[in-house]
């Protein structure tokens, strides 16, 4: 799993797999879901992250 948050167009990515892409889906405004060619999610892009996220630059990590 891999966290980005991109701070020039405020865009924070979570890609879940390294599957390729096959459709993208706009669930709620701004937050759109990738998925690969069998419906998985790969990814989860959260535009304006900044007025959506506490801290788009901060992640924790935990196991469980």
């Amino acid at each position: 799993m891999k966290v980005k948050y991109d701070e020039e167009v405020d865009v924070l990515t979570i890609e879940l797999s390294d599957a390729p892409v096959e459709e993208s889906d706009e669930d709620k405004p701004g937050v759109i879901l990738d998925y690969d060619k069998d419906g998985n999610i790969v990814g989860i892009e959260i535009l304006n992250a900044s007025k959506r996220v506490q801290n788009p630059k901060s992640v924790e990590y935990a196991v469980a």
